[in-house]
């Protein structure tokens, strides 16, 4: 019989090991660095956080959830029809889960922002700055750098980004990545039975103009 319950507690283990990361390319981490010399030269154009927004995807075990983050603030700057810098900032108050209705969903959101996962209460606000832009392999593809602060810990991370738009009048950008969460210190494990994947997927779409 022990041997029978040592055998189903491995069982278990193994299954709730078998959780994983979302779909998506992991962006690259490193400690945070300066600005390039070529960052955020250019015309200055606001973001508009009406047509901006993050969107976000974890998953578990028994399944996933999605939802969207508000961006509060920000510019991007364009030189010459290239983006080349720009920052902006995520209110963490309005994290914002779509798959789930009533108690659940409030109950999600609730732990969300909570100390096990972004601690919202001591860090109401995420914050991103592009460091350096480089140009991507096809036309319209840029590669992205920029300092990642999450929970008071600042990331450097670079991913893959597509500029639709750039002018001196009009920007639209958007990005799709992973990050490790508990490089920014969202090192909440689940539930013994129904883990947590490591990483969450990121969907950025930033519009900005004059």
């Amino acid at each position: 019989m022990k041997r029978v319950s040592l055998l189903l507690g491995a069982g278990a283990w193994v299954l709730a090991s078998c959780v994983g990361n979302p779909e998506g390319k992991k962006a690259e981490t490193m400690d945070s660095v300066d600005l390039a010399e070529s960052a955020g030269l250019g015309t200055e154009l606001a973001v508009d956080t009406t047509d901006s927004k993050v969107e976000w995807l974890g998953k578990k075990v028994s399944g996933q959830h999605h939802g969207v983050v508000g961006i509060k603030s920000g510019s991007l700057f364009v030189d010459e029809g290239k983006l080349t810098g720009g920052s902006f900032i995520i209110d963490l108050n309005s994290i914002y889960n779509l798959d789930l209705e009533g108690e659940y969903k409030g109950k999600l959101e609730s732990h969300l922002k909570s100390e096990d996962f972004f601690h919202v209460e001591n860090h109401p606000e995420a914050t991103f700055e592009i460091t350096e832009v480089k140009n991507g392999a096809e036309a319209g593809q840029v590669v992205i750098s920029g300092n990642l602060t999450i929970r008071g810990v600042t990331k450097n991370i670079t991913f893959d980004a597509n500029v639709e738009e750039a002018s001196d009048s009009a920007v639209k950008a958007t990005a799709d990545f992973n990050i490790a969460r508990e490089d920014w210190g969202v090192s909440y494990a689940g539930q013994a039975d129904d883990l947590i994947s490591k990483e969450i997927n990121l969907k950025i779409t930033l519009v900005a103009g004059a």
